[in-house]
């Protein structure tokens, strides 16, 4: 490789080409599932495959710019050796039911259960069912591996027993607390000293579980909501150490939605990716004009970075668990939506969003 710098002149912005929208089928997913299992244990002690999307070009897979999917099974008896990498994730069990050592946190999950995975966490799965254990995890790895700096750790240190109480022992004074912090000007602006930037305030960020058995008890009431609700028919599985971001992780939002019988979204679009996964009924979507149709089981690249798009039931409904790294854009103050076709195109995070109807609808109830 040459180390010779270049000088590239700079021109008109370059058109944006978004992948196109694609389905794999639960036959597609099963399928995978059924050789993952019969086959030979892999050296790595992992019995797992990424979905990669047939326009990407870079030697990672990813089901998403800069979203991985993976499907992961462990046999009945059988346990993951400890990892750690700095890629954080978010899982569903999708099948049978096992036990994530996450950090100094066990989780036992099983058949829908959703759970983040905070990055540098020591990570091992344990199948001590009669079933097989199959999860989907979306991670941020293949961000991380085009900036160079997805780091994996597999053998990481144990979570010392005492970390708890270490965190929450009395503050110790900080460094930062004789550091400089100088104001320029009225509007914000400052100076602040070096120890700022290796002495940050601590959020902790720690593995959470949402239980199906918990999360469908209030399915029913956006699943009730009228046919004229100009919201989406679902949850967020929030995780407070995000803060205003809105995720389940630093980097992803994940919902639970369940729409009622024909019911039909406006067309919007917004600048996050979304991946969805239906486990209940089916339905219809278009994307960047074309119609797509899909089923209970089926993993869908539902919509391209701000394409028009929009999703309808039909007449069972649909449970789908969506994936985007609407916080991540956030944290880049670059999520750009627009919630119908006729809306203006809004920065949210830091400009004012969109209302719905909601309020309507609960007083005329």
């Amino acid at each position: 490789m040459s180390n010779e710098f270049r000088f590239i002149p700079v021109g008109e912005p370059r058109a944006q080409q978004p992948w196109p929208s694609i389905i794999v089928p639960r036959s597609a997913i099963e399928a995978e599932i059924e050789r993952l299992a019969s086959s030979a244990l892999p050296s790595s002690g992992v019995r797992a495959s990424a979905i990669s999307h047939p326009s990407n070009t870079h030697e990672v897979p990813c089901f998403a710019p800069g979203i991985d999917v993976t499907l992961h099974v462990v046999k009945p008896g059988e346990s993951t050796p400890p990892m750690a990498r700095s890629a954080s994730a978010v899982d569903m069990c999708i099948g049978g039911s096992g036990v994530g050592s996450i950090g100094s946190h066990s989780l036992s999950v099983e058949r829908f259960d959703v759970w983040n995975t905070p990055s540098m966490e020591s990570v091992s799965y344990t199948n001590k069912g009669r079933e097989l254990f199959v999860r989907l995890s979306y991670s941020n790895a293949p961000l991380l591996e085009k900036l160079e700096v997805h780091l994996v750790d597999t053998k990481p240190r144990a979570v010392a027993a005492n970390a708890a109480q270490e965190a929450s022992a009395p503050a110790a004074p900080r460094a930062r607390d004789s550091a400089e912090a100088i104001d320029l000007g009225t509007e914000g602006a400052r100076l602040l000293g070096y120890e700022y930037l290796v002495d940050i305030d601590v959020v902790e960020s720690r593995p959470l579980l949402w239980p199906w058995v918990e999360v469908e008890k209030h399915l029913g009431k956006v699943y009730s909501r009228d046919l004229s609700y100009t919201g989406r028919h679902l949850y967020l599985l929030y995780n407070p150490a995000t803060e205003r971001r809105m995720g389940t992780s630093h980097c992803f939002f994940a919902t639970i939605a369940k729409y009622p019988p024909n019911k039909i979204d406006q067309p919007h679009r917004h600048t996050s990716a979304a991946i969805n996964y239906y486990f209940f009924g089916h339905g219809k979507s278009s994307v960047m004009g074309e119609r797509m149709q899909w089923e209970a089981g089926d993993l869908h690249f539902s919509a391209p970075g701000w394409a028009v798009h929009n999703h309808g039931s039909r007449e069972e409904g649909f449970c789908a668990l969506t994936i985007q790294d609407h916080p991540l854009q956030i944290a880049m103050d670059s999520l750009v939506w627009q919630e119908t076709l006729k809306s203006p195109i809004v920065k949210l995070g830091s400009q004012r969003g969109f209302d719905t109807n909601i309020g309507e609808l609960v007083r005329a109830a």
